[in-house]
């Protein structure tokens, strides 16, 4: 695998331009970050920066070219896994011990462009049941305006260990 990898990489490093080397750049080190760690992929290759308490969870990204879509602006479907990140996050956290969440619906207003240096998002929980968690999450640009607000419902399952 070793010789395939290296010889696709030359490839890629042959045939991009600065501007896709740049980007090549910060998924490598996003990939890096991700070694010895046991979070998912995404959220390293995204730069995620998480904090969670009882009461929230804000999960916050860079905006670079990798996220954008073809206007120049952060593409929706980034937008919806941050909150759908930050609020599955905080949903998993406030479930019983042995339990997580899933999503099981996810409703998203965009209320404007991603246009900056960062997204935050913030989450928090709204209504814990005994088999749904209902959260509500916020995304916002690093000058504090909001650009999407979101409701979800996630489902309590119980963690397999093995």
């Amino acid at each position: 695998m070793k010789e395939p990898l290296c010889q696709l990489f030359q490839q890629v490093i042959e045939q991009s331009n600065e501007k896709e080397k740049t980007i090549l750049k910060q998924l490598l080190e996003g990939y890096m970050n991700h070694i010895g760690s046991d979070e998912p992929y995404l959220g390293k290759l995204l730069g995620m920066k998480k904090t969670v308490t009882d009461s929230n969870c804000e999960i916050t990204i860079p905006i670079s070219e990798i996220i954008h879509n073809h206007l120049g602006i952060v593409h929706g479907g980034i937008t919806a896994t941050l909150l759908d990140s930050a609020m599955g996050t905080i949903a998993s956290h406030v479930a019983p011990p042995s339990h997580g969440a899933v999503t099981s619906n996810l409703n998203i207003h965009y209320i404007a462009p991603g246009k900056g240096e960062s997204l935050t998002a913030i989450a928090k929980v709204i209504h814990k049941g005994a088999k749904t968690i209902v959260v509500e999450g916020e995304v916002y640009l690093d000058n504090r305006k909001k650009i999407a607000h979101s409701t979800g419902t996630f489902f309590i399952v119980k963690i397999h260990e093995g």
